[in-house]
């Protein structure tokens, strides 16, 4: 399943911080839209769990749906 998040990302280093969690759950494929600040993450783990995992890095993160 594809998931779209909006993260807060402001700048690069924002961005690698948070291409460096979605990784951690293992089994996802994920690109960030810098301008856009999006996330879409591609995996089989819940809404919450990947919710969670955005979360750890500090940056404010909303789950805009399925995509």
């Amino acid at each position: 399943l594809r998931h779209e998040f909006s993260v807060d990302v402001t700048c690069e280093g924002c961005s690698n911080a948070v291409s460096r969690v979605p990784n951690k759950p293992g089994g996802v494929e994920f690109d960030i839209d810098l301008p856009k600040k999006k996330v879409c993450i591609n995996s089989e783990h819940s809404v919450d769990i990947l919710l969670e995992t955005l979360e750890k890095t500090g940056k404010a993160v909303s789950y805009f749906g399925p995509k």
